[in-house]
């Protein structure tokens, strides 16, 4: 019979024995390895890499927006119209013929790369990124930088692993890392990037990736707020809450962003496939077309949609726009960023995104001070707390949605509006459209990724799902073999338990008994026939499948309680945790 002992003979030692400094060989063996500290490292190099790419990226957007569309382009001018058709034909012409890696957002190519390509990006996509994205939102397209910030930053971090010739493990998980450093450095919210790369990129995470990831991020946005400075890309104005009415008006928030997501989502996943479905060559004008579109509602009176449109928000934060107008902003983006997206233009969702629920939260919170003037709330803080609703609505990334929220506005008090509208929105847009939107895109790409929204609402088993009460013989360890011989062969079991004294067990099986009985006198204790090792101690709230690999050796597995130590909760066999998968 095979063993496999559940611990190396030292830790079962300290466990029976008081604290004791550990020695030179335990100390080496918990440290980090040289590889280990060399990934740290390498996670701080990236960090710096993509926040200096960043920052040149976000440079040259606006370079080009100048060098377009001016400094500041208004309704009727002529460049509107010409300049984002003439942009889109350029790019799609890129796109087509020297850069097909660049077409989309950036978030599902970079968990692609992560779950289908080892890792891999090549180094020509990230230049190909950078060029067609910064053209596009730079002439107008209603796109973003953040999802194209996140592919260069996976992009840089694959070259630099793929440079030093790393493992596949390694280089799979170096993706995430820079993924994470350029989010952060374009988002200046590092926090927020490393929620959103946990929740949409990699689904879990473990110390060592968790770490590596922090410092990606934390590294990125020095290096960007060097550049920049340490101001928040919104100047949020004061925000409190001093009457608990108010939470009515951002619970109708976040209905109004549940139900405005929906609209996003759908308009997307209808006009998407039907554009690429098209003849091939139509794609080289497509995106010619949407830009065309664009600037027509630019140039007839909504110039405001064109581009990213941090500074619109920043405008709607403080109540510079009427709320009709305000509306009729949301819906006038949702169709240029559908018409944008849809012609296979590269750039982001982000800031259309947040562009939408900024323009939705204050039209909520011009309406309340225009009917309701007797509430003290601020058309900012709706604003924000709209930005956050259709994050969580649109992008299905509830966590991310609050911690974006609480870190652009550095305002703690807000917590309560933003959890609530938040959460409503989410529920109502998940129960709307089951499916979300970059899952929506993956489907329609033809690739399968996992779903990390269907992780996170997965129901995981535990022991106490597949636990049973004691139903095999139990022997104390001091009973002697013959005695055990009785108990176990008049229950007619095949296998049975052995407690002893210090409350660790033991399982055995009948055969293993009677080879006992063939080799020691009938008057030996039981406890001396015991190999050292004792089965695992296992506990009811545990993993179901941490019980799997124990079953070679041990033939059944008790159940402890916590509060009470050798005392059982129950057993499980591997038949009980087979048929409970199987019943799941």
């Amino acid at each position: 019979m095979s063993v496999q002992p559940m611990q190396d003979a030292g830790a079962q030692q300290r466990a029976k024995t008081p604290f004791r400094p550990l020695t030179q060989v335990e100390m080496e063996k918990i440290a980090p390895t040289r590889d280990e500290r060399l990934f740290l490292v390498l996670s701080i190099f990236i960090g710096v890499l993509s926040g200096l790419l960043v920052v040149s990226f976000r440079i040259a957007i606006e370079w080009i927006k100048i060098l377009t569309l001016g400094s500041a382009p208004h309704a009727g001018q002529l460049r509107l119209l010409f300049v984002p058709a003439l942009a889109g034909l350029f790019v799609a012409a890129l796109v087509q013929l020297v850069f097909p890696g660049a077409r989309g957002s950036g978030v599902n190519q970079t968990k692609a790369a992560l779950y289908i390509y080892n890792g891999y990006i090549s180094f020509k996509t990230v230049i190909g990124k950078f060029i067609t994205a910064a053209l596009a939102i730079g002439c107008g397209h209603s796109l973003g930088p953040e999802d194209p910030s996140l592919q260069i930053g996976a992009g840089v971090a694959s070259m630099v692993a793929r440079r030093l010739n790393l493992s596949r493990q390694r280089l799979r998980l170096f993706a995430p890392i820079g993924a994470a450093a350029g989010l952060a450095a374009a988002f200046n919210a590092p926090i927020s990037a490393i929620l959103f790369v946990i929740e949409e990129v990699i689904g879990q995470w473990s110390a060592a990736v968790l770490g590596s990831i922090v410092l990606s991020a934390i590294s990125s946005v020095v290096v960007a707020r060097w550049f920049w400075g340490s101001e928040p890309i919104f100047r949020i104005p004061p925000i409190t809450l001093r009457d608990p009415r108010e939470l009515i008006a951002y619970a109708v928030l976040g209905v109004v962003g549940g139900f405005a997501a929906l609209v996003f989502s759908k308009a997307l996943g209808y006009l998407r496939p039907r554009l690429r479905a098209m003849p091939h060559w139509t794609h080289y004008c497509q995106s010619g077309i949407a830009g065309l579109l664009v600037g027509s509602i630019g140039f007839f009176g909504f110039a405001q949609v064109m581009g990213p449109g941090y500074e619109v928000i920043d405008q709607a934060m403080h109540g510079q726009f009427a709320w009709k107008l305000l509306l009729a902003l949301a819906l006038l983006k949702i169709l240029a960023t559908t018409l944008s997206f849809s012609s296979g233009t590269p750039g982001g969702m982000f800031a259309p995104t947040l562009f939408i629920g900024a323009m939705l939260g204050a039209s909520v919170g011009s309406f309340e001070k225009l009917f309701f003037p007797h509430l003290t709330g601020t058309i900012g803080a709706y604003a924000l707390v709209g930005m956050g609703v259709l994050f969580a609505g649109f992008l299905r990334a509830p966590l991310t949605s609050v911690f974006m929220v609480l870190e652009v506005s550095g305002n703690y008090s807000i917590i309560l509006p933003v959890i609530l509208a938040n959460m409503i929105a989410y529920v109502l847009s998940r129960g709307l459209q089951p499916v979300p939107i970059f899952e929506v895109f993956t489907h329609q790409d033809g690739l399968d990724l996992p779903s990390m929204e269907e992780a996170r609402e997965e129901l995981e088993l535990h022991l106490e799902d597949a636990l049973h009460p004691v139903h095999v013989p139990v022997v104390h360890g001091r009973q002697t073999i013959a005695e055990a011989t009785q108990i176990v062969f008049a229950a007619g079991a095949a296998a049975f338990l052995v407690s002893l004294w210090d409350g660790s067990w033991y399982a055995m099986t009948a055969d293993d008994l009677a080879a006992a009985n063939a080799t020691s006198t009938p008057d030996t204790p039981v406890e001396r026939i015991l190999p050292p090792e004792r089965v695992p101690i296992l506990f009811p709230d545990m993993p179901l499948d941490t019980a799997l690999h124990y079953f070679p050796r041990w033939p059944v597995l008790p159940i402890m309680n916590r509060a009470s130590k050798g005392t059982l909760e129950g057993v499980v066999t591997q038949d009980d945790v087979l048929h409970r998968y199987q019943e799941y």
